[in-house]
């Protein structure tokens, strides 16, 4: 079973300005997560979902550096497997995980701990987590 995890869109809504900015400030990672170019590379179901749906607030205060940190965060954990995100006025990330223990630890690692707050007292209007298990995947990759 994996988990899925989102907590952070990995990009406010921004122009190509913004976007070279926070690429020189926070490296070419975000550059790349920024276009989300990219879906995350899943093993066979059965895996866990974390959808992390939210609207933002105006102003950045630190949140495009603490979503690079949270995915490096993420992707350190046992059990990590991927992020997708897409941000157009409501925001949407999803995280997967190998199962749902894997999911709740990363959700008490005192790190992610400390920039949930934070999420919540600056950086989002409103969210929404929902945790789901995939049980059957299937897409098209046409390159």
């Amino acid at each position: 079973m994996r988990v899925l995890i989102a907590h952070f869109a990995p990009m406010p809504l921004c122009n190509g300005d913004v976007v070279s900015k926070i690429a020189t400030r926070c490296g070419t990672w975000f550059a790349k997560m920024a276009g989300m170019e990219h879906l995350a590379n899943t093993p066979e179901p059965p895996y866990v979902a974390v959808i992390f749906s939210s609207t933002r607030t105006a102003e950045d205060n630190g949140y495009a550096a603490a979503a690079v940190r949270m995915e490096e965060l993420a992707a350190q954990q046992p059990g990590y497997l991927g992020i997708e995100s897409a941000r157009s006025g409501v925001g949407i990330t999803v995280s997967y995980w190998s199962s749902e223990a894997d999911a709740r630890a990363f959700k008490r690692v005192v790190e992610h701990a400390e920039v949930q707050r934070r999420g919540r007292q600056d950086w989002y209007r409103s969210y929404r987590v929902r945790v789901a298990t995939v049980t059957r995947e299937y897409g098209h990759d046409a390159g």
